[in-house]
């Protein structure tokens, strides 16, 4: 047998004649004449030395080899179609964009450690990141399309998939003089502080208020500010005391004095996609990069948090 001779289009009409029973159903399945079926079938019969159907009135049938040698045809197909696969795979991730959406303190603190280490796997896909205050926004951009990837710390609906990466625990933050008369922070020797606190329609202040209705407490913000950074400037200047998500507050002032909350608190950060989208190969493998960074623990270790 000369292997060379032996040409894709003749597998393909062997596997049609086998699936269809006969040459003519075969060749409409192909988008060939009948005669083109019946040549290819016979060239090989011919290359291979042995009869692989027998003809009559009731259409073609595969004969002993060639029931053997049409699942060798079907698994070179196959084959042949994973090559398919993986060359496209290949040019999708030779350029495009990836566009991610984020609340500020992962944004910060989190995705430029996982957008160098991807482009150096993938340099040619760029990357767009948008920064939200809200999660919200994260979501509807999700909807609308304007992002593939997004970053939340608020639970989402079943329209999302999700994959859950670290916990960021809530903190009291207290001005560098302070001096507690108790160990651990209580909630009362808290409240002594004037409180700096997010505006009350911020996402971080209703998990906050939600957690103190549900600890009996209540806080009456003497300072409401919108920068995490201007809440840790001003506690550090002795101003008064916050509650924030660690994350949130980084890089924290050597001088600032931090206290777990008397009822611990903690934020889960997800990363989530639209579940129906017809994502491109290079928000995979950004996804993927982003698995690998939090499973061999650069960045959650690098930050403190908890896997």
């Amino acid at each position: 047998m000369n292997q060379d001779s032996i040409k894709l289009t003749q597998l393909r009409a062997m596997v049609a004649v086998a699936e269809s029973g006969n040459f003519s159903s075969a060749g409409l399945q192909l988008g060939v004449s009948q005669s083109a079926v019946s040549h290819a079938i016979a060239t090989l019969e011919a290359e291979l030395g042995v009869v692989l159907f027998s003809r009559g009135r009731h259409g073609a049938h595969l004969t002993p080899v060639g029931e053997r040698m049409v699942q060798h045809a079907r698994q070179m197909l196959d084959l042949l179609e994973v090559m398919d696969k993986e060359a496209s795979l290949a040019k999708g991730l030779e350029g495009g964009q990836v566009r991610v959406t984020s609340i500020r303190s992962v944004g910060t603190h989190v995705l430029p450690e996982v957008i160098a280490q991807f482009r150096d796997r993938y340099p040619a896909i760029s990357v767009a990141l948008t920064e939200y205050r809200g999660d919200d926004g994260i979501e509807q951009a999700l909807r609308e399309g304007r992002a593939d990837i997004g970053f939340t710390c608020l639970p989402t609906g079943s329209e999302f998939e999700t994959i859950e990466l670290f916990q960021d625990e809530y903190i009291a933050l207290l001005p560098p003089d302070a001096q507690l008369k108790h160990a651990p922070l209580t909630w009362e020797e808290l409240a002594t502080y004037p409180m700096i606190m997010p505006a009350a329609t911020d996402y971080c202040s209703l998990i906050i208020q939600n957690h103190l209705t549900q600890s009996n407490q209540s806080i009456n913000p003497a300072y409401t500010i919108t920068e995490d950074s201007t809440i840790v400037g001003m506690v550090m200047r002795g101003l008064g005391a916050t509650i924030i998500a660690r994350l949130a507050a980084e890089p924290l002032p050597a001088d600032v004095q931090v206290h777990g909350l008397p009822v611990p608190l903690v934020r889960t950060i997800r990363v989530l996609t639209l579940r129906d989208a017809l994502h491109p190969p290079s928000v995979y493998a950004f996804l993927d990069t982003l698995k690998r960074s939090f499973s061999c623990g650069t960045v959650a270790e690098g930050l403190g948090m908890k896997v």
